[in-house]
């Protein structure tokens, strides 16, 4: 699309704010509902409105701003869903982000709630986009404990894959990195994320995960980061994690 056209073609008012980083569309959709958000100097209520990216956008009168970009990474604690809110009441990953004077930032990407490590967030669509791509986007490295001993045939299996309720779920890569008498560490690489899928995976083939770890996206390793600690990507782990990892 050519820079004439970007500035012409119209999205949802909600999208557009969203896009410009300041909040969620569903976040959008309720300061839209409540006369909040103005458009050429008129209070519109429908969320899908068509405006263009030139558009004069007003927030509670004051001029709508791009926000500025924040990426970081979150090393999640076990028990947090990843969710701005939660219908059931449960703590949520934004537990983590209390008193730190952060703008709207989202998830890229999901940890399940028995899940922790290494979880992305930014107020920047367009590069959670790339890094989120099933085709190009950076591999997934975990570390799960299972309640079993998994010989070669099984490493190999979820490899291979198995198909469960229409989706093709598989291992990029699986490896026993040390066993005990009743369970074992696995890594498990991924280079295409489902929901829960290392967990239905595994459960294929009647192995339960007792703890499972998310370490790695592309070169971005955990490290040493705290439980329940974040802190900003450097540019050059923002480029890093946006940049194609496969053909």
């Amino acid at each position: 699309m050519s820079t004439t056209d970007s500035r012409t073609a119209r999205h949802g008012l909600a999208r557009t704010l969203s896009k410009r980083g300041v909040c969620s569309r569903s976040e959008a959709a309720r300061w839209i509902a409540a006369s909040r958000v103005s458009v050429s100097g008129r209070v519109v209520r429908d969320p899908e409105f068509p405006v263009t990216a030139t558009a004069h956008i007003e927030i509670d009168g004051a001029p709508l701003q791009q926000a500025a970009p924040i990426h970081l990474v979150l090393n999640k604690p076990r028990g947090l869903v990843t969710t701005t809110s939660d219908e059931q009441g449960r703590d949520t990953v934004y537990r983590c982000f209390d008193g730190s004077g952060l703008p709207w930032i989202a998830p890229v990407g999901r940890l399940d709630k028995a899940s922790e490590g290494l979880l992305l967030f930014c107020n920047d669509p367009q590069w959670a986009a790339l890094v989120t791509d099933p085709g190009t986007g950076p591999d997934k490295t975990y570390r799960v404990q299972v309640d079993a001993i998994p010989d070669p045939g099984l490493l190999a299996a979820l490899v291979e894959g198995i198909d469960d309720d229409g989706e093709r779920l598989r291992a990029k890569s699986a490896l026993l990195l040390r066993a005990g008498t009743r369970n074992a560490w696995l890594e498990i690489v991924l280079d295409e994320g489902r929901n829960r899928q290392i967990r239905r995976l595994l459960a294929a083939f009647d192995v339960g995960v007792l703890r499972l770890l998310r370490v790695a996206i592309g070169g971005l390793a955990l490290g040493e980061l705290p439980k329940g600690g974040w802190r900003l990507l450097t540019d050059a782990e923002i480029a890093a994690l946006a940049r194609p990892a496969r053909p």
